[in-house]
């Protein structure tokens, strides 16, 4: 009998043709929902694109997040480093995840999020005077987007700002798809050897901030060190992205940004859909099968890497209505851009307050804001693990 020929597989992660959707191969891969896909190492791993079958597998304990077991589809995709560092939340399975979570959730409750309002419209309104005081047109990006969620996780995490240049030039080389695996390990290095001894300085000098209050508790160190690199690197680029895509969008669509400047009520419903319309993580999450499960009518065998394709299931006909449609009306709060079940989010509530104080303030102050180049001029980023952009020139 001849070789049997190798099936013709996609490669994964893709580019975004269109800004304002996810790669045509996407799209084409949610008419099989549950899908063999390739990853740049040659890896072949199963793509879930459904709203429905990724809900179920993010909560079935069959399925592991532990980046450090055979088989889990790490992206960017290379070797695992001959030293694995400590887990951090994410890549923690029951009864060690429950654990983990439930020792800092209470950090991030809507009420605790909520008596940062203050806080954060003070950052949001300093960062627009600046702004206003400053040439035009002005780069959002280094303007807004980035500095407002930065200064709020250093304050949340009592990590001085003034540092800021250290981690997100760190964090941009974890996140961009083409620097090297060994150059992403250094820069995961440093931030952690960065966060061990602040949490150093703290232990002597004891304050009350995120970091502090565990310390308290009694947390092991290297456990804080990597939950503080974890909060760090989630806390500043997502949001940051969303601020500049949200700012954007909305200038692209003046009847939906009249609507929201004429209700600001309606916020919460705009924050929502840009969240489940951009869906800026390619893979809401990754996993790694324990054992035999079947998904959508396909069996995974254990030891296969499941890969969730949130940004098609965020447009999923069968969950969203014309889900290619921006609509701010829509309502619908099911999307998956924050991830599913005991692994969800732990900063969500605060990433949503963020973002309807700073449309909110940001569209009220300027209301004669406007882009400063095409539409066709901007630079977004399609070299990244999470989506965005490199700058947004406006003016007003």
């Amino acid at each position: 009998m001849g070789d049997c020929a190798m099936p013709d597989f996609p490669v994964l992660p893709l580019t975004r043709t269109c800004p304002y959707a996810p790669p045509p191969e996407h799209v084409q891969l949610q008419r099989e929902p549950v899908a063999r896909v390739t990853l740049p190492d040659g890896s072949q791993v199963w793509a879930l694109s459904r709203l429905d079958d990724i809900r179920t597998m993010l909560t079935d304990p069959r399925f592991s997040a532990d980046r450090q077991r055979a088989g889990f589809p790490l992206q960017p995709s290379g070797p695992r480093p001959s030293a694995p560092m400590r887990q951090t939340m994410i890549g923690l399975d029951p009864p060690e995840h429950g654990e983990a979570r439930r020792a800092v959730v209470g950090e991030f409750t809507i009420r605790r999020m909520n008596a940062l309002r203050p806080r954060i419209q003070q950052i949001v309104d300093e960062s627009i005077d600046a702004m206003l005081a400053g040439p035009r047109p002005a780069d959002l990006v280094p303007a807004l987007a980035l500095p407002v969620p930065s200064l709020v996780i250093c304050e949340l995490l009592g990590v001085p700002y003034a540092d800021h240049d250290f981690f997100q030039s760190r964090s941009a080389k974890l996140l961009h798809r083409g620097v090297p695996t060994a150059e992403r390990h250094v820069a995961a290095n440093e931030i952690r050897e960065y966060m061990a001894e602040l949490i150093v300085q703290k232990e002597k000098q004891p304050a009350d901030d995120l970091l502090g209050r565990q310390l308290v508790k009694g947390a092991d160190r290297e456990d804080l060190a990597g939950l503080g690199f974890l909060l760090l690197l989630a806390g500043h680029e997502t949001t940051g992205n969303m601020i500049s895509l949200g700012v954007m969008t909305l200038l692209e669509r003046p009847a939906a940004l009249a609507a929201l400047r004429e209700d600001p009520a309606t916020t919460p419903e705009v924050v929502e859909e840009l969240l489940r319309y951009f869906t800026i993580a390619e893979f809401v999450t990754s996993r790694v099968a324990r054992e035999d499960v079947e998904i959508g009518g396909v069996l995974i065998r254990a030891g296969d890497g499941v890969l969730t394709l949130g940004n098609v299931a965020n447009r999923d006909p069968a969950a969203f209505v014309d889900g290619d449609t921006f609509d701010t009306g829509r309502g619908a709060r099911h999307h998956i851009a924050f991830g599913f079940g005991p692994h969800q989010c732990l900063g969500q509530n605060l990433a949503r307050i963020e973002l309807q104080i700073v449309f909110d303030t940001l569209f009220a102050r300027i209301p004669d804001l406007r882009l400063a180049a095409t539409f066709d001029e901007l630079s977004f980023k399609d070299d990244s693990t999470v989506y965005g952009l490199h700058s947004l020139p406006v003016t007003w």
